[in-house]
């Protein structure tokens, strides 16, 4: 396993991607001022995930550096997130995918109503796994596997005869796809997706793997399950037979590493507001560059599971993270004075 300490180092050694910008000539930042924000409230939405707040501590230091007066973030599900983006119930997040979360865009008012900017994390994944000794012993490398009730009987943790695969919280999205995925596959009567609080389940499936039992579990990457249970080494990437999604657009791309996951391969935006975007451009314009890599995220994810995970330490970790990625952060931010002119 990897140390906490080279854990640390990994973090901060995934600056952002370089954009090639010209030099703003002086007059210009005058003329925009350094704190454009000066005397405007900003309100964060951030999901109950604390695991994801990284990002959002890291766009929240920007804007209060643009002179923005930043409110504590609220915190809900994705849906509800949506909704009050739409109604001006919040300005801003960083934490939509673009992919997985559609649906819950366009109902709440998409474009008419919110604007989405940049793309905060590319190469974003989800799928299912299971351990590896198990696959191996049993020649195991496709979900549709599981329609064996023999196979599917190895990962019963009820003695009901079904595979118990660790699932997804209500109201983020991925659970739709994964019950999507039970009926399009025909696993409902092999397979069952036990949902409630995701790492908590979790650390119940740890706990297993450690005692050498089979496991079952849906992911994602980042955050920092995949530094507990490393893909390849302790665990395997379960391929879905054909890749068939709740929307029907089966035109994404879902493979990963040559598998087929059966979740497009997605990217983060930021969404803001309509009516705040248009009327702060600085902050329009700083949101639009905040890029993160999923490596610096899953690093930071496996501080807060070693005990870093209060609310303090987050915002501790995305301060470093400015700190240690400052030139592009000034980027960022001339780039956002000169949008305010």
């Amino acid at each position: 396993m990897i140390s906490t300490a080279q854990h640390r180092k990994h973090l901060w050694a995934y600056p952002l991607a370089l954009s090639v910008v010209g030099m703003l000539p002086a007059a210009s930042l005058l003329a925009a001022g350094e704190q454009p924000g000066e005397g405007v409230t900003v309100t964060p939405i951030f999901p109950t995930i604390a695991e994801e707040h990284f990002r959002g501590q890291v766009a929240v230091i920007g804007l209060q550096e643009l002179g923005y007066e930043v409110e504590e973030p609220k915190e809900t599900d994705y849906p509800t997130m949506m909704m009050a983006l739409s109604y001006g119930d919040a300005d801003f997040t960083v934490h939509l995918w673009d992919n997985l979360h559609e649906s819950f865009y366009e109902r709440a008012g998409g474009d008419d109503t919110m604007s989405k900017v940049g793309d905060v994390m590319d190469g974003v994944i989800q799928g299912y796994l299971i351990d590896r000794q198990t696959a191996e012993e049993h020649g195991i490398d496709s979900l549709d596997d599981l329609r064996d009730p023999e196979i599917a009987a190895l990962f019963d943790t009820n003695d009901d005869g079904k595979a118990d695969m660790t699932g997804c919280n209500p109201g983020w999205g991925c659970e739709v796809t994964i019950d999507h995925h039970l009926e399009a596959y025909d696993l409902t009567d092999t397979v069952t997706q036990n949902r409630g609080s995701y790492f908590a389940l979790m650390a119940d499936t740890i706990t297993r793997y450690e005692q050498g039992e089979p496991i079952l579990y849906f992911t994602w990457v980042p955050q920092w399950i995949t530094a507990e249970l490393v893909p390849g080494e302790d665990v395997v990437w379960l391929e879905v037979p054909h890749t068939d999604l709740p929307d029907g657009d089966n035109d994404v791309n879902t493979s990963y590493q040559g598998k087929n996951l059966g979740f497009a391969v997605d990217t983060v935006k930021a969404v803001l507001n309509k009516d705040f975007a248009e009327e702060n451009p600085a902050a329009r314009q700083l949101l639009a560059q905040v890029e993160i890599s999923p490596d610096a995220e899953s690093a930071q994810n496996l501080m807060m599971q070693q005990g870093e995970n209060s609310q303090a330490d987050i915002r501790r970790h995305a301060e470093q993270w400015v700190d240690d990625n400052r030139a592009q952060f000034d980027e960022w931010l001339s780039q956002a004075r000169a949008a305010a002119q």
